[in-house]
Parts: C-alpha cells; structure tokens; sequence
C-alpha cells in the first residue's frame, strides 16, 4: 500500500469522533489543535472529553452511533471499543466519501494519524501505514530530543525574511537560490541581521527591471 503524504487545512471543517473514551482522546486533540469543528457521540464519556465539551470546544451527543451521524462531516474517526460499530462507521464513511480512520484498525481508515514533532508552524509527521505505531512514537521522541526547541521561533524570522526577498525580486534562478542560501543561515528578527543583510546586498545587486511608463 502506497501512503501519500499531505498537510490538510480543518479550520471549521466538521469532524466527527464515534468514541470517548481514551482511545478518542489524541485524535480529539489532535483534531482541535487543526482548528476543526468536533462533534463527538458516545454514551460513555471520559473525563477529559466532558471537561472539552463543557468548555464548549467539542460538541457532544451522549448516545450510541446511529446511521446518518456522518451528515455533513469531512472525516470521522471510529474510536469505540466495539469493531463492529466501527466498521458500521467506516461503511457510511466510505458510502458517503467522508474520509474514515477506525483506530487500531489498518484495514478500515483511509488515513492514518501520524506521530508528530512540533515546533511553531515546524510539523514533521512520522506514519508506519498503521504497521507499528509505537515505532512511530519512539522515532518522534528521537526527533524531539534532536531538533532545538527554538526552531518554530526561527522559522518565524525565516518565513518574514522571505517575505522580504519576495517583495524586493522577481521570481528567477538567482532569487531561488538566495531563498535556499537563506535556510542553512542563522536567520534572526532584528534589523541588522548577517541573513537579512545577506538578502539586501542580494536585493542592490540584482534590482528588478523598471516597468515602462504609458
């Protein structure tokens, strides 16, 4: 099976959880932390999840699944402790093109959550296709402990200097190459900064053509 990896926008998105206890707990989570829109259905509720929807962050039905729940939804996760139900759930999923993830279940998800470090807007996603999970985790916990904890800070800097080398050149070889200089530098916010110098001198020395007046 061939994964193919990409970043999705949630913000607002209509997520659907069929499950809450621990098992629904990260993806909840990690759904939230996505700006999506959850609404979580179980009879059975775990603390941490109450605690979520008093605070108004998820909504909750406090009832078994049922037919139709998917209404509207972009993706569900099925993470109840009862695989028929969650196979119920990835049947309507799959009936109604939402995407499915039946957790601790491979052949039921149309993806997968990968383990994830992050620094600020820095996410990298480490996915086994479902094979080990807590492979996934020991190699995210060995990333965490190697990349600095100010690099989200540093992509920051890098992403307003590269804003600045955008505005000051046209789109050429010479630019795109600048923008790759730039990322192995130590890209800092204040304004006398060796990379941000670095990109002015670039600016001077490679001014864009002039437009013809009318």
């Amino acid at each position: 099976m061939s994964l193919f990896p990409i970043f999705l926008k949630l913000t607002g998105r209509r997520a659907v959880v069929i499950g809450a206890g621990h098992l629904a707990e990260s993806k909840i989570e990690s759904l939230l932390t996505a700006e999506a829109s959850v609404t979580v259905i179980a009879p059975q509720v775990s603390d941490r999840i109450t605690d979520l929807a008093a605070a108004g962050e998820v909504t909750l039905h406090r009832r078994p699944y049922q037919s139709g729940d998917l209404s509207g939804a972009f993706l569900t996760v099925a993470a109840t402790n009862d695989p028929a139900v969650n196979r119920a759930v990835f049947s309507e999923a799959t009936a109604t093109e939402v995407l499915c993830n039946a957790v601790d279940d491979p052949p039921f998800c149309d993806f997968y959550f990968p383990s994830v470090v992050r620094r600020g807007d820095l996410q990298v996603a480490i996915s086994t296709a479902g094979k080990s999970p807590a492979l996934a985790q020991q190699l995210r916990k060995d990333l965490n402990e190697q990349l600095p904890l100010d690099l989200g800070q540093w992509l920051d800097d890098l992403g307003d200097l590269r804003r600045e080398v955008v505005a000051a050149e046209p789109l050429n070889e010479s630019r795109r190459l600048l923008l790759h200089e730039l990322a192995q530098r130590q890209v800092c916010a204040y304004d006398q900064c060796p990379s941000r110098q670095l990109a002015r001198e670039h600016a001077l020395t490679n001014p864009q053509p002039k437009k013809e007046q009318a």
